[in-house]
């Protein structure tokens, strides 16, 4: 699903970053796709994918 349509940045896009490259940040996940920085609605559904990848990471972990 396109979380943000003005980058068009994917929840596939934003849990690869999470779960693959370790960048739990969401300020450094901005910066990697410039999510957010157009008309910025998108951002609390992009921070909810983001929390939801960090659980499950968390989870494997452990």
């Amino acid at each position: 699903m396109i979380v943000c349509v003005c980058h068009s940045v994917s929840d596939k896009t934003l849990k690869k970053l999470v779960l693959e490259k370790n960048i739990t940040d969401f300020r450094e996940i901005r910066r990697c796709t410039a999510l957010g920085s157009q008309c910025g609605k998108c951002v609390r559904l992009a921070k909810e994918v983001v929390n939801d990848a960090i659980s499950v990471q968390y989870l494997e972990a452990s």
